[in-house]
């Protein structure tokens, strides 16, 4: 008997709505055909760590929850970049603003929420934008390129993970707070207190108590005019004011809303088949901003929809616990001294730790941690689970123990948690979730829970109670956490996986996760890749290469890039070309409007085998600068493609890279020079094997000296460290010409700086005045020189000598 399914249309592609459909294809993958629209070109992602991609911290394949593969594994139709802009709630179709129509049984609004843009004078301004999604980060990161100040409206979480962004990203960045503190909603005060010298310490300035009146400039913001007059000065201008649940689909529709969806305990609309979830919905009076409750609406939604009993959403206790900038913060129900209630506080000003309790009529109502955040999860517990605490508050406030505190009606308070509860917020992991890796999928260890279910993987927060439901489900099983294989997977390494596929003739990816007992049965993104290419190895003639096993760079043979685009790389064997390939590749770049095109590694042409009597013409129709491969003089200087294009670039190195070979062509030197910048620490450009390398850094560049990658290899000594382009151009200025002026002949710098010590260069270039007489005696010698095959070809007479030097032996170095 064949079963119709279903039809569940899904609008938003974000965190809440396909969280409720994971839930949903786990409990029944056969009921319905999944349609999923999502207004940003981009498959499902973690939109909390945003701020870590802007930050450094982690890059844009990092933070994607279900990549393209899943959707296709999961037979669910995917239309990205596809904003739906009706619901034909009497017809029941969908349709999109690019005429995409789709018919539904049933369908989740999953709009999430808007950023709220203060309706400032100049807020349409270039420049002046929100953070909320992967395009401002990448606006950021652009405009952190060509600007060096900010301003940041805002003094929240959002604001402040903005922020700490923009400093990564180099650029000055002021943050204006209305309030006197920051973080309001979530900190009292004397933590705000404390975080704000934090802050102020990584480089962050603060005007608080500050209303904004306009936005001045022209066309481009400027900076802030505020209500008291004053001003500050910025050429982008980041608003992080809060959010608004965005209603315009459902309300355009006929769907009942108030500020947010309203919907009932079970997710539904005022409208039978229509259903909302996540920031857009609103349950009891509350629009729900933080994960948590996010994924427990889209579990009561999945059950409903598949038939499930389960009781109806009841409105959550919501907790925050959270990095800011690096520093952990914790807060959970009220935390504000009311009357009725009595609070007890301990701080450690040299810690760096704070720790607030809140009580009322016997009971914990809310807290507040800053620093230490361990206990964060059982003072929550506490708080929800509404028991008395009279005459333990003390012990509470010292510090919560398993042992101690952690018993609840004669149970561990882990064990008394409901198995729905969230543990991991950054990624949505149930205690259930947990329990189910640990006792049924042979988990039984923390980086194998983290594998198989992703709880811990993000943030790190959820850690400790992890490990606790380990100890509480594993028991005297709980495996040794040192022993870690080739990923998290499995605690195999490479060489057992080999053996053990010989020994069985395993052959395929499957069969290898099956026999050798894999404690995620999916394999993932490091394992997969691995186990095709062994396989392959093993048995080239037998085995047969699993595509979707690959990585995305090999499966679409071409470089995946930070904003989506892809790096095109045509083999040049041994780097020698022809003209008709050359042809071929600059027809291409301009048919397809390539952004860039870019020699690599060494970045010269060699053109051989020129006859010595056709030396002068060649230079002469040329019309080009030496590349000066050959003498004792600057050859080259070796860049990556840094953040221009990469995803893990911080910093400039093509520009960087550029300015320095103009600045430091036709240097004459004792030996040879090589210098190289990379754009990140990555260190694409083999910036340690150099004479001089430039390595980019988060808010500055690594300047590294006396590197050789030659028959004899040596890496770089870290020279020092500065945070402009300007000091990057005055300590290689000064290194150079101290070289130049006090190695001897033919020594190439690594050796002479093994010979003098880098204790005596560092203190021949310590003094800025010394520095810059060595930069002014470079910029003296380079102005005048030319390029030596320009002479050639200037007058008669240096051409004639050119050709009386026909037959003479050159000096054998």
């Amino acid at each position: 008997m064949t079963i119709t399914k279903k039809k569940l249309v899904l609008i938003g592609n974000g965190m809440a709505g396909v969280r409720a459909v994971e839930h949903l294809i786990k409990l029944s993958p056969e009921s319905y055909d999944i349609t999923i629209f999502g207004a940003e070109p981009h498959p499902n992602y973690n939109r909390i760590m945003l701020s870590s991609v802007l930050a450094g911290g982690a890059d844009m394949q990092e933070i994607v929850i279900n990549d393209w593969d899943w959707y296709k594994e999961n037979n669910i139709t995917l239309h990205t970049g596809h904003k739906v802009t009706k619901i034909d709630t009497e017809n029941k179709k969908v349709t999109s603003h690019l005429g995409i129509e789709v018919d539904y049984d049933a369908v989740i609004i999953a709009t999430g929420s808007n950023p709220f843009m203060l309706p400032l004078p100049g807020a349409d301004k270039e420049g002046v934008i929100a953070f909320r999604d992967i395009n401002d980060c990448e606006i950021m990161i652009d405009a952190s390129k060509k600007y060096k100040k900010a301003v940041v409206i805002g003094g929240g979480l959002l604001g402040l993970e903005a922020a700490r962004g923009l400093l990564h990203l180099g650029m000055e960045v002021n943050v204006v707070h209305i309030f006197n503190y920051l973080m309001e909603r979530q900190l009292d005060e004397a933590a705000a207190k404390m975080l704000q010298r934090e802050l102020e310490a990584q480089g962050m300035q603060f005007l608080l108590q500050k209303s904004t009146a306009s936005i001045k400039g022209k066309k481009r913001a400027s900076g802030l005019v505020f209500a008291d007059g004053t001003e500050v000065d910025g050429d982008l201008v980041v608003m992080a004011v809060g959010i608004k649940p965005n209603i315009e689909l459902a309300k355009a529709s006929g769907i009942e809303v108030n500020r947010g969806i309203i919907v009932d305990d079970f997710m539904q609309t005022s409208v039978p088949g229509i259903y909302a979830v996540g920031e857009c919905a609103e349950h009891r009076g509350i629009a729900y901003g933080l994960v948590a409750p996010l994924y427990e609406q889209g579990a009561v939604l999945a059950k409903h929809l598949v038939g499930v009993e389960t009781a109806g959403y009841q409105g959550s206790v919501t907790s925050t616990k959270l990095k800011v900038s690096g520093v952990d913060v914790f807060s959970a129900g009220r935390f504000d001294e009311a009357p009725g209630t009595r609070s007890l506080k301990i701080q450690d000003d040299m810690a760096g730790t704070y720790k607030k309790i809140v009580i009322q009529d016997g009971k914990l109502v809310g807290a507040v941690l800053f620093g230490d955040t361990s206990d964060g999860s059982e003072l929550f517990a506490t708080i929800k689970s509404g028991e008395s605490v009279a005459g333990r508050e003390k012990e509470i406030l010292l510090g919560i123990s398993s042992d101690l505190l952690g018993k609840s009606s004669g149970g561990n308070r882990l064990e008394a948690m409901a198995d729905d509860e969230i543990i991991c917020g950054c990624n949505g992991v149930s205690k259930g979730t947990i329990a189910d890796a640990i006792l049924n999928k042979g988990c039984n260890t923390v980086g194998s829970i983290k594998a198989c279910t992703k709880a811990s993987a993000s943030c790190g927060g959820c850690k400790p109670q992890v490990e606790g439901l380990l100890h509480l489900y594993a028991g005297d099983s709980v495996g040794e956490a040192v022993k870690e294989g080739i990923c998290g997977c499995t605690p195999l390494s490479r060489d057992e996986i080999v053996e053990e596929i010989t020994r069985m003739r395993l052959m395929s990816t499957k069969e290898v996760m099956n026999v050798l007992e894999w404690h995620n049965p999916e394999g993932c993104s490091k394992c997969r890749p691995a186990l095709n290419y062994y396989l392959g190895m093993l048995y080239p003639e037998e085995y047969v290469d699993e595509k979707e096993s690959r990585i995305t760079n090999e499966r679409f043979h071409a470089n995946i890039q930070k904003d989506g685009t892809y790096s095109v790389v045509p083999r040049i064997y041994g780097g020698v070309t022809s003209p008709a390939d050359l042809k071929k590749i600059a027809e291409v770049a301009e048919k397809f409007d390539v952004p860039m095109v870019k020699f690599t590694g060494g970045q010269r042409l060699d053109l051989l085998g020129v006859k010595k009597e056709d030396l002068p013409k060649i230079w002469e129709e040329l019309d080009m600068p030496s590349g000066h491969a050959y003498g004792k003089t600057l050859r080259t200087v070796k860049t990556c493609v840094g953040s221009t294009f990469c995803r893990f670039g911080t910093q400039d190195s093509i520009s960087m890279g550029i300015q320095m070979e103009k600045a430091f062509e036709r240097l004459n030197t004792p030996a040879k020079v090589k210098l190289a910048v990379s754009g990140c620490p990555r260190n694409c450009a083999e910036a340690t094997i150099k004479d001089f390398g430039v390595v980019a850094i988060d808010g500055g560049w690594e300047l590294h000296v006396a590197g050789n990658g030659g028959v004899k290899v040596r890496a770089t000594d870290l020279l020092c460290i500065v945070k402009t382009e300007d000091e990057v151009m005055e300590w290689s200025s000064a290194f150079l010409q101290y070289y130049r002026e006090n190695a001897q002949w033919n020594e190439r710098t690594s050796q002479w700086v093994e010979r003098v010590g880098l204790d005596s260069v560092k203190k021949a270039l310590e003094k800025r005045e010394d520095r810059l007489a060595l930069k002014e005696r470079i910029e003296k010698t380079l102005s005048l020189t030319t390029d030596p095959w320009k002479q050639i070809i200037e007058t008669d007479d240096l051409r004639k000598n050119f050709e009386q030097l026909n037959g003479v032996q050159p000096v054998q170095i």
